[in-house]
């Protein structure tokens, strides 16, 4: 047996024979997941240097002090309480890089192992600095930061401070907080699609969500095209891997082992099948660092545990007390008839509820924005990163980055409501061939002379058949073509 250093293993013994002995023999084995719990931890790093160096990349264009929904008005909007932010003690677009610079040094030291081999204060304070800074950044970006997977990483990377150093045994808390994690992001996934559209509950969602989702990827066309009767069973096994599997978390070794891997399966299949940031990297790391090392036969990997400093047992309690604290709103959120598929209850984005696609649509549309030189001359298109734009074009592989521009423009694709003023502003920056906004185009026909004139057109989209995709090689055909908005120029 493994030294276990000074843990929570005790309690467990003491509770042996009690009532509640097998509730305590269910957590008396955290330190057989020792491997999995490093492949979180150099996993989340990973993605939060993927997450910030898309940041880096793309921040100028829109949220820097020439971008589309610059920082500085959004802070003096907005109040320090109800979206703290390491901006509000300062802010200009070369501090917001540095800290995007810093976030990124700390995330690679991470990913490479040094954090791990910290003391636990060391561990600790490196993990809290990089989720303030990341926390920081998602709290002022607005409707770009406004997805699920910002928030999963918010807070697993906040949970993953507390996992302590590699040669210290995990506390049964912060497992315990992984394990209520990802039952959030699996039944909460699971339940929205369930009361939400009637193509979860008939099972013919995937008929159309490989076409229809965001921003698909190089294999979707293939996904779409599987027999009707192979996307029955995707939808059917997504229910019972999201509704049922999830529960099988509680159980003891192996068995929560086999569930966990079950969800890593289909966040794989997820992973091949579309283009969703990092969200299913993320929750396929949560899945592994349940699973026990000595049930895929790899227990010889874990080391002997050091004990664990006084302090730190304090520290995981306050932990532990504070992620009690937050488990009624998510938890009332899962019950509830009127069930929200992502909300934050609290300005830190801990806690939160999870859950993605409770409707699935059946037709796809793009925007499409053209300019000419001059009237008379002949419309070009404007093509963006990853989203659909020119049918001959395989759809990319992006995730695990994540292309923030092109999925607003899927949204504002969808309805009025998502369009707003940061899609005029794209039009006039493009007309001011604006450098940031040039930089996200993946085809700029006008080079460094602005059009004189742009529009926005919307078209439908579907997949070529498989007849089509052979004739002429197109991976989308597009039709009923009309105008959002009337050719414009800029004011003289």
């Amino acid at each position: 047996m493994m030294p276990t250093g000074r843990g929570e293993a005790p309690l467990a013994e003491l509770m042996a024979g009690s009532p509640r002995g097998v509730l305590a023999s269910t957590w008396a084995d955290v330190s057989d997941a020792w491997l999995g719990r490093a492949v979180l931890e150099h996993g989340v790093a990973a993605l939060l240097l993927i997450a910030l160096a898309s940041t880096l990349a793309q921040f100028p264009g829109l949220l820097g002090a020439r971008g589309l929904m610059p920082v500085e008005p959004f802070l003096r909007r907005t109040r320090f309480r109800d979206r703290p932010s390491l901006f509000d003690l300062h802010y200009s677009d070369r501090f917001f890089k540095v800290l995007c610079w810093v976030g990124l040094a700390l995330s690679a030291v991470t990913v490479i192992g040094l954090t791990a081999r910290l003391p636990a204060w060391g561990h600790l304070s490196v993990w809290l600095v990089m989720w303030a800074i990341y926390l920081s950044i998602v709290n002022v970006g607005q409707r770009w930061y406004g997805f699920l997977w910002e928030m999963l990483l918010c807070e697993a990377v906040f949970i993953c401070a507390f996992l302590g150093p590699a040669a210290q045994e995990p506390s049964v808390f912060v497992v315990a907080a992984l394990i209520w994690l990802l039952i959030r992001v699996e039944l909460g996934a699971g339940l929205i699609k369930i009361r939400g559209g009637a193509e979860w509950r008939n099972v013919t969602a995937l008929d159309y969500h490989h076409e229809t989702q965001p921003m698909p990827g190089p294999l979707s066309w293939y996904f779409h095209h599987l027999p009707k009767v192979l996307h029955r069973v995707e939808t059917g096994a997504n229910h019972v891997v999201q509704l049922v599997v999830p529960f099988l978390l509680f159980a003891p070794q192996p068995l929560r082992s086999y569930a966990a891997l079950a969800m890593a399966a289909t966040q794989c299949w997820l992973l091949l099948s579309g283009n969703f940031a990092w969200v299913n990297l993320l929750t396929v790391f949560l899945c592994l660092s349940l699973v026990a090392d000595s049930a895929i036969g790899l227990e010889g990997f874990r080391p002997e545990f050091a004990a664990q400093p006084g302090w730190w047992l304090v520290t995981v309690i306050v932990f532990a007390a504070v992620s009690l604290a937050l488990v009624w709103q998510p938890l009332r959120n899962l019950v509830s008839r009127d069930q929200k598929m992502n909300a934050r209850y609290n300005p830190l984005l801990l806690g939160s509820s999870y859950g993605a696609f409770g409707t699935v649509g059946k037709q796809r549309r793009e925007i499409i924005i053209e300019g000419c030189a001059d009237r008379g001359e002949p419309w070009l298109e404007y093509e963006f990163y990853g989203k659909p734009g020119d049918v001959r074009r395989r759809p990319p592989q992006v995730a695990p980055y994540h292309l923030r521009l092109g999925w607003q423009l899927w949204f504002a694709a969808l309805s009025p409501h998502f369009r707003g003023a940061w899609l005029d502003r794209l039009v006039v920056g493009l007309l001011r061939g604006e450098p940031a906004l040039r930089k996200m185009c993946r085809v700029d026909p006008f080079g460094d002379t602005p059009p004189r004139w742009i529009r926005v057109v919307l078209y439908d989209y579907r997949f070529s058949t498989r007849a089509e995709r052979r004739e002429d090689g197109a991976w989308w055909v597009r039709s009923n073509r009309r105008e959002l908005s009337a050719p414009r120029r800029l004011a003289r």
